[in-house]
């Protein structure tokens, strides 16, 4: 067999441009000519396992959030039949894939990227918006631009792992060789990014193993495009097997298979620790001790100190809290705000609020639309009313909602005089922002209550333009969160400026998108080679 030689290079890669959907821009109407078409038709989405789509005949209907009681396509429900059989595939697809050169491997994923920058961009916002009810602006940094610098980037970090080789000394060789995982990847993943949906999977196979792909059934929609993608990237058969079933019924299977190699999770801190639990139960039954690589909640903080001005204070605070409905894991839900801005703040933030557009997403005009189901409206809702009753809160900016067309609340703003208050502490996974005031000579002594307030630990900010205000920040929330902005919102991480992933409560911080993640999908092997052997066994100490 013929092999190529030498030593191929991928170079940094630059973050996919977004573009800006402005009125009159070419990208503007080819992404609501998408919506438009996608919206008046209705496709039937299978399973797919070793490459062939798989049919249950148990459909389920798929509809958007904002309109739910438009059926937009309906998808086949499997079993455990269909587990097992993905992990059949997923194990018979590895040998030839693991074998594969590595620069063939990229190769496929470096063209998922092209096809999805030129080719499936409009298809992919389009499903976004529809299945999980984004915004134009929000589905194209999502769905286009975060899951292009997932596959370019984890190519180019792919090199980088391979090159770090250990050194050697005289008459020998030493070399390190970065083996996938012995079994199968499970990959389990969220509704709320198409990004993360689409990177689970993909940053272990391009290290060379085989996947076990289970996605939210309020993500199947946008998952079924993927998939094509791949697809038609040239991903072989049985690499990536797709499978919608139930957690119960995917996890019965999994986690009690021989060769169940390790799991790429994102979803809720609730479901990760029983996953793990149940992993450490079975652990006498596996072939290795399975990689554990989890993303989960956040009840992630916006500090003010003082010396913050108040117009980046309120923008940063609408846009953390409130884009994406609240949805994302990095979304700001508490802040803390001195008395001495407070009025300035709160008179801003509510005028602010009251321009909100809320609605559908093919207005590009709406910054707020639907949470993602019935089960999320009826929690936020419950959060919000719980707040109405509460002696010490009170809600001065939104506080609706309305799911007779869709599922839609209002952003909603809390002020509380209790730092421990419910909503202060516990994650809502929507539009509520909970706002705690506090005395401007109390500023060091908050931050060891921000710090302890939560177990999660993954994004939070400061506002300030007091240096040493920002160093003793910096050093007393070091733990809290494991991505930290100042004078920023703690949500958008681009893939190779800010990693991201969070500790305590909030995951195992193996920062997805970077050289750290990939490390995860790898099991090294050292190679020493010695070019002159010993002759003798005899050492220089033992002469007389």
């Amino acid at each position: 067999m013929y092999m190529q030689n030498g030593n191929f290079y991928i170079a940094l890669p630059a973050n996919e441009p977004v573009k800006s959907y402005a009125p009159g821009t070419p990208e503007r109407k080819a992404l609501l000519d998408a919506y438009k078409k996608m919206y008046g038709e209705h496709i039937e989405v299978p399973m797919v396992i070793d490459g062939k789509e798989v049919r249950t005949g148990q459909l389920k209907a798929i509809t958007p959030p904002h309109d739910h009681q438009h059926v937009i396509g309906q998808y086949h429900v499997g079993n455990k039949t269909q587990v097992e059989a993905a992990i059949a595939a997923a194990l018979k697809a590895k040998p030839a894939w693991e074998a594969l050169a590595w620069h063939d491997r990229a190769a496929i994923f470096m063209k998922a990227a092209d096809l999805l920058a030129y080719k499936y961009r409009y298809v992919l916002n389009a499903a976004t918006m529809l299945a999980q009810s984004k915004n134009v602006f929000q589905a194209e940094i999502d769905a286009a631009c975060e899951l292009i610098d997932f596959f370019r980037f984890n190519t180019y970090y792919m090199t980088q792992l391979y090159k770090d080789q250990p050194s050697s000394s005289a008459t020998m060789w030493n070399r390190s060789s970065y083996r996938p995982l012995e079994g199968f990847v499970f990959a389990l993943t969220p509704f709320n990014f198409t990004s993360i949906a689409g990177n689970l999977p993909t940053s272990p196979a391009m290290m060379g193993n085989t996947v076990v792909w289970k996605v939210s059934n309020t993500q199947i929609y946008s998952a079924h495009f993927l998939m094509q993608l791949l697809q038609e990237a040239g991903l072989p058969d049985g690499v990536i097997n797709l499978v919608f079933v139930s957690g119960k019924e995917a996890g019965e299977v999994i986690f009690n298979h021989p060769d169940f190699a390790g799991i790429h999770f994102t979803g809720s801190t609730a479901v990760f620790r029983e996953i793990w639990k149940t992993i450490g139960n079975n652990i006498h039954n596996y072939r290795a001790y399975p990689r554990i690589v989890g993303e989960t909640g956040g009840k992630d903080f916006f500090v003010v100190h003082p010396s913050a001005d108040v117009k980046p204070v309120v923008a940063n605070i609408i846009r953390g809290s409130f884009e994406f409905q609240g949805q994302k894991c990095s979304a700001a839900s508490r802040a803390y705000i001195p008395k001495s801005l407070w009025k300035s703040v709160k008179e801003l933030l509510v005028s602010e609020i009251k321009t909100i557009k809320i609605g559908t997403p093919d207005d590009p005009s709406n910054f707020v639309n639907a949470v993602i189901d019935k089960a999320a409206f009826k929690n936020i809702s419950g959060y919000i009313d719980y707040c109405k009753q509460a002696e010490d809160a009170e809600i001065i900016a939104g506080g609706t909602y309305d799911d007779s067309k869709g599922y839609f609340i209002d952003p909603t703003v809390v002020v509380t005089t209790n730092p421990h208050f419910k909503t202060m502490e516990e994650e809502i996974f929507g539009p509520v922002m909970t706002i705690y005031v506090y005395e401007d000579a109390e500023w060091s002594a908050l931050l060891d209550t921000v710090n302890t307030t939560s177990a999660y630990a993954l994004t939070g900010c400061i506002f300030a333009k007091d240096r040493a205000v920002i160093v003793e920040a910096s050093e007393k929330l070091a733990h809290a969160a494991g991505n930290f902005y100042i004078n920023d919102k703690p949500t958008g991480a681009v893939v190779g400026q800010q990693p991201f992933g969070g500790a305590r409560a909030s995951g195992t911080n193996d920062k997805a998108g970077s050289l750290w993640n990939l490390i995860r999908w790898v099991s090294p092997q050292t190679i020493k080679e010695t070019f002159v052997p010993a002759e003798d066994y005899r050492y220089p100490f033992l002469a007389v």
